[in-house]
């Protein structure tokens, strides 16, 4: 019981990002959302944020591996919920959601465009002008591009801020079992019931799985291969955090809207380690079945290979001594399908719905 009481309440209350002061602020929600689905933000306009963050698709884009202006290495996660996250990417290699929104936009294999690109475009679209100079409080023609991009970056993590889901079966389930509601717990179907007890039980999911966002937000290596193609391995977590502190755009950095830097603690902190090498995020679990294929590099088609491969656990893949935590659940096929039972229940009706533009911003057409 206390186990399961661990993962809600849900929703969580919202919080602005304080090192984003566009979070939260309809101009920039409006500017964000604008942009997120703007092909011209790519080199070749072809590509867009939602390219591979489909709406219909719970904002993933049901690949394997991602595929930009070029194919990429990674699984797309998706963006539900994922304000709630502390680290951004398969690696971590981003420490705010804002500073995330930069690094697809730049990367040649991905958007692939320059900050002078996106100045043009904001500056060229009455519109976007307009909002921009409401959202950010300055004219994009008097910023450095630079500054534009930023502000781009900080506009469509406004929007995305916005991506939260709604309740769940599980959640009415929890709450139900909180209250002592017995009527209203037994509504859960049993197999998924019995799901819950595996994945709180002796599968032990909810070490890593943990919290309302059924997440610990942190990295690890669970036997999955990191070999990308022959020669070329995935470093994971280790290049992230190098690359992390390499970030013009880190929350150290001249851009952050936190002057005192708190939210740049963990920033600071973060060292590189050799056992950080092909550890990968845990991913959070709400509307995880809407986001197949799974694991960093898409290997599993489905939920029920994803619940086997924990089931048969291949610990001679498992390299890093503290993930010795693991072992193989050796569950049954019944026991299988009731996690992916489980799972299921945490589908939120609202997953793949886009928010709506706020309301008119005043002088903006």
């Amino acid at each position: 019981m206390r186990r399961v009481l661990q993962h809600g309440p849900w929703p969580p209350p919202r919080v602005p990002d304080p090192s984003n002061r566009a979070s939260g602020q309809p101009a920039a929600i409006a500017l964000g959302r604008l942009l997120f689905f703007d092909a011209r933000l790519s080199k070749t306009g072809g590509v867009s944020c939602a390219s591979c963050h489909d709406p219909g698709r719970a904002w993933t884009d049901g690949r394997p591996r991602a595929v930009g202006l070029a194919p990429l290495d990674r699984n797309t996660p998706t963006l539900l919920d994922v304000s709630q996250h502390r680290w951004f990417f398969w690696d971590g290699r981003a420490d705010s959601l804002w500073a995330q929104a930069v690094q697809p936009i730049l990367d040649p294999r991905e958007m692939g465009a320059s900050a002078r690109d996106v100045a043009d475009v904001v500056r060229g679209d009455p519109r976007l002008a307009c909002l921009y100079a409401a959202a950010s409080g300055r004219s994009a023609t008097s910023a450095d591009d630079e500054r534009v991009l930023v502000d781009v970056a900080k506009a469509l993590a406004a929007f995305v801020e916005r991506l939260g889901t709604g309740r769940t079966p599980f959640d009415e389930f929890r709450d139900a079992l909180a209250r002592g509601d017995q009527a209203m717990a037994g509504r859960l179907p049993a197999p998924a019931r019995r799901g819950l007890k595996i994945f709180v039980g002796k599968g032990n999911c909810s070490l890593c799985h943990f919290g309302p966002a059924f997440t610990n937000g942190e990295f690890h290596d669970v036997g999955v291969p990191f070999l990308v193609a022959p020669g070329r391995v995935d470093a994971g977590r280790y290049a992230g955090i190098q690359r992390l502190r390499a970030d013009r755009f880190n929350l150290l950095g001249p851009y952050s809207d936190d002057p005192a830097r708190a939210s740049a603690v963990k920033t600071r902190t973060v060292e590189p380690q050799q056992s950080n090498f092909g550890q990968f995020k845990t991913p959070g679990l709400r509307n995880v079945a809407l986001t197949a294929p799974y694991m960093h590099d898409g290997r599993y088609a489905t939920l029920r290979d994803v619940v086997r491969h924990y089931s048969d656990l291949d610990m001679d893949r498992i390299h890093t001594h503290g993930e010795q935590l693991l072992r193989p659940l050796k569950l049954t096929d019944r026991e299988i399908d009731d996690v992916v039972a489980f799972l299921e229940t945490l589908t939120a009706p609202d997953a793949t719905t886009v928010p709506a533009l706020p309301a008119t911003i005043a002088g903006c057409p």
